[in-house]
């Protein structure tokens, strides 16, 4: 059966580029992987390039770009199946681009979808446990995201290049996979290569993104492929002043009296990224308090995560509050109990903890008690436009418009 499936999958990889007539061929195509950070390097690529007047496209989970048109992905996938990706690509060569940045994902690599794509760029940015149940374990989850490196020797630019994080522990794995391209050339990114740069403009410019430490890896890696390309300092430094960070990444929605923000973060990793940099980075002073909105998602999906996100909150967080995040078919309140296994083993605990289903409600809670000063970070869904229930259901979702009614009723309360 997996080889009837793996058949499928590249059969439709195959006839999809055939039917597109290679649109890859026609531009310079950077696909950006690894667990984190993906959105956020592929929107600093594009901010740097347009800025050096290059004409863009762009596919993330958060929107599709191509040229001056943008809208929200709407797909259930970072890394669209079934035509769309190189779709995509063939609109971007018609409507001449000169570059796209693609997510690759380790779920779209096992069905294939990265191939009969001529890659130019593969970017390694780092590697945490994900996605474990649907592959099995996090060997195999780090296979797939090594076979998109593999893929590009068959790609048919006569150069290809690996962007690799240095600062990530499994770095050597994938430099081991790149070194055996033949055409291809091994470039190493840290965060202490930009780390100065970074500074001067955090102490030039207040966006908030800038502010938070994991950035920092994100910003070395679209530099160093700025740099590949011949991108000229100023360039970059000036496109970095004027970014406004990425919708539901780090994203104040109110800093006044208190804080709200809103984040992706649904990896143990990131959350504990979110939650450190909120309080050290931060306005965060001895009176304030974190309160942190999360859940888990459900459907079976990395299960052990659950306890992880409960004991990370109680670690951090002052008041914490957990409610559902994409449920699926499985009972909101058990997803919970998971998380609250978690709250139970930390050695710190949170002056309270509050359990509320609906999303909404749980939200309102945490504007509702928070005071002056006081941060309320929202994790788990971010820019998802989709809310996932029971029998394959959704309903429209947007996290950030959420809190902004919910504020503006409670100011004219």
């Amino acid at each position: 059966m997996n080889m009837l499936r793996s058949f499928y999958h590249t059969v439709l990889a195959w006839t999809g580029s055939i039917r597109y007539r290679r649109p890859s061929r026609r531009l310079f195509v950077v696909g950006v992987t690894g667990t984190k950070g993906k959105s956020t390097v592929i929107e600093l690529m594009n901010v740097i390039f347009e800025a050096a007047g290059e004409r863009t496209a762009l596919l993330s989970t958060v929107r599709q770009k191509i040229g001056t048109e943008t809208e929200p992905n709407e797909w259930s996938n970072t890394m669209p199946g079934r035509w769309r990706l190189q779709r995509f690509l063939h609109r971007a060569a018609t409507e001449r681009c000169t570059y796209a940045f693609v997510e690759v994902t380790s779920q779209g690599t096992t069905q294939h979808r990265h191939r009969f794509i001529d890659w130019d760029v593969a970017v390694f940015l780092n590697l945490h446990p994900e996605h474990i149940e649907a592959h099995g374990s996090f060997e195999k989850y780090r296979e797939a995201k090594l076979n998109f490196f593999r893929s590009l020797k068959h790609s048919k630019k006569s150069r290809q290049y690996f962007l690799i994080n240095r600062d990530d522990q499994d770095s050597m794995l994938f430099y081991e996979v790149a070194k055996r391209v033949r055409s291809g050339e091994v470039i190493w990114f840290s965060k202490n290569d930009v780390f100065k740069m970074v500074e001067g403009l955090r102490a030039t410019y207040h966006q908030e993104w800038l502010r938070a430490d994991f950035n920092v890896e994100n910003v070395a890696a679209a530099v160093a492929l700025a740099r590949l390309r011949g991108v000229n300092r100023g360039t970059i430094q000036r496109a970095l002043a004027e970014f406004p960070g990425v919708p539901g990444r780090m994203e104040f929605v109110q800093k006044k009296p208190f804080s709200v923000v809103v984040d992706y973060a649904h990896t143990p990793e990131s959350l504990t990224a979110v939650y450190r940099n909120l309080r050290t980075n931060y306005d965060f002073t001895d009176s304030s308090h974190l309160i942190c909105v999360l859940g888990a998602a459900g459907g079976g999906r990395d299960t052990w995560k659950r306890p992880e996100h409960g004991k990370i909150a109680a670690s951090y967080g002052d008041v914490v509050i957990l409610t559902s995040e994409d449920p699926y078919d499985e009972d909101p309140r058990a997803i919970i109990e998971d998380m609250k296994r978690g709250i139970a083993e930390s050695p710190e605990k949170p002056q309270k903890v509050y359990e509320i289903i609906d999303r909404t409600e749980a939200i309102k809670k945490a504007l509702s008690i928070a005071r002056e000063k006081d941060i309320v970070i929202i994790t788990g869904i971010g820019s998802q436009k989709w809310f996932y229930g029971p029998n394959g259901k959704k309903q429209p979702w947007d996290e950030v418009q959420t809190v902004k009614e919910l504020l503006q009723n409670i100011n004219k309360g």
